[in-house]
């Protein structure tokens, strides 16, 4: 007598449905992944706003740069045997004589009024105080003239006058931008490695929740790569999301802070902000370095929970082998 064909047909349709690329080992809507997804959308949020703060400073600090360098500063001090005027035409006719000066223009008492404003108040009387007098010296673009030459001839001719190149402040600027850059950079680390932490805690929470699963596919015979890959896709899926979300709110709050800025571009406060931090607009650079980013960190989630699933394999491997 002959076996019934049927039990054989039954027994084939079972590797073929447990294999299926298709079927996914992890769960796809969880607390743990929802958690992930939002502490990923924070840190994405704070390394977009790093990336922002790095072009808008360094954007500010290259128009300063920029302004003083085309410019420099003579100033006359008071005294009471000097005629005001006379040293005003003579510092002016002294420093057009350089190559590469294009024009002075002596700052009026107006305008040193609202320089003072904002630290001795309004309706100041500028000639009962004894406030110097200024000269703005504009420079061609790229020229260099010769400053120590400049500043001889001033002080020899002028009595009072003196001659600020403003090297010291663009050194300060300099400085002041590294940091940043230094700063930054350190935040940016620092937010990156918590990110990683993150994705290894929660992969090995999805591992330690679906163990059975992973080790009952391993000792059937799944590889490595295909039990990663579950967690790789899942982990990618979650760490798109998270980092698009903190993206677009740090480039929607830096969008809404470039509206602010101009809305008060006319205001005395909105002017003390703008010339301190420009408009806050972080450019096309600034975009394109959070979007970026957001791929990065996508790409970072996945990679690391793949490493992470190759670790615990590897652990069940050695396990299984000691015990044979």
């Amino acid at each position: 007598m002959t076996e019934p064909a049927s039990e054989p047909r039954a027994v084939a349709r079972i590797p073929v449905q447990t294999a299926s690329p298709r079927a996914s080992i992890v769960p796809r809507e969880s607390i743990a992944g929802r958690a992930l997804t939002f502490v990923v959308a924070i840190m994405a949020f704070l390394a977009s706003l790093t990336v922002g703060v790095v072009a808008i400073v360094s954007e500010t600090a290259s128009q300063w740069r920029s302004d003083i360098a085309r410019e420099v500063t003579i100033q006359i001090r008071l005294f009471e045997d000097v005629e005001m005027d006379k040293a005003i035409r003579d510092a002016g006719r002294i420093a057009l004589e350089f190559d590469g000066v294009a024009k002075v223009t002596a700052v009026d008492e107006a305008a040193v009024s609202r320089l003072l404003e904002p630290w001795l108040g309004s309706g100041l009387a500028i000639d009962e105080l004894p406030v110097p007098r200024l000269l703005t010296v504009t420079l061609d673009n790229g020229a260099a003239p010769n400053f120590a030459a400049m500043r001889q001839r001033l002080e020899a001719e002028v009595p009072g006058a003196s001659l600020d190149d403003h090297r010291a402040w663009i050194a300060r600027l300099n400085n002041m931008a590294w940091a940043m850059v230094l700063v930054a950079t350190a935040i940016f680390a620092m937010v990156m490695a918590a990110t990683v932490l993150n994705v290894v805690f929660a992969t090995r929470g999805a591992m330690a929740a679906n163990r059975d699963v992973v080790e009952v596919l391993h000792f059937v015979g799944a590889d490595v790569a295909f039990i990663a890959s579950q967690f790789q896709r899942h982990f990618l899926v979650l760490g798109l999301a998270g980092a698009a979300a903190g993206g677009a709110g740090a480039a929607a709050l830096f969008i809404a802070l470039g509206f602010w800025s101009s809305a008060r571009s006319a205001t005395p406060d909105g002017d003390q902000v703008s010339a301190l931090f420009g408009t806050f607009s972080v450019g096309p650079a600034g975009y394109a370095g959070i979007v970026v980013l957001v791929a990065l960190i996508a790409g970072v989630t996945a990679l690391t929970s793949r490493l992470t699933v190759n670790q615990h394999v590897r652990m069940l491997e050695t396990a299984r082998s000691g015990a044979v």
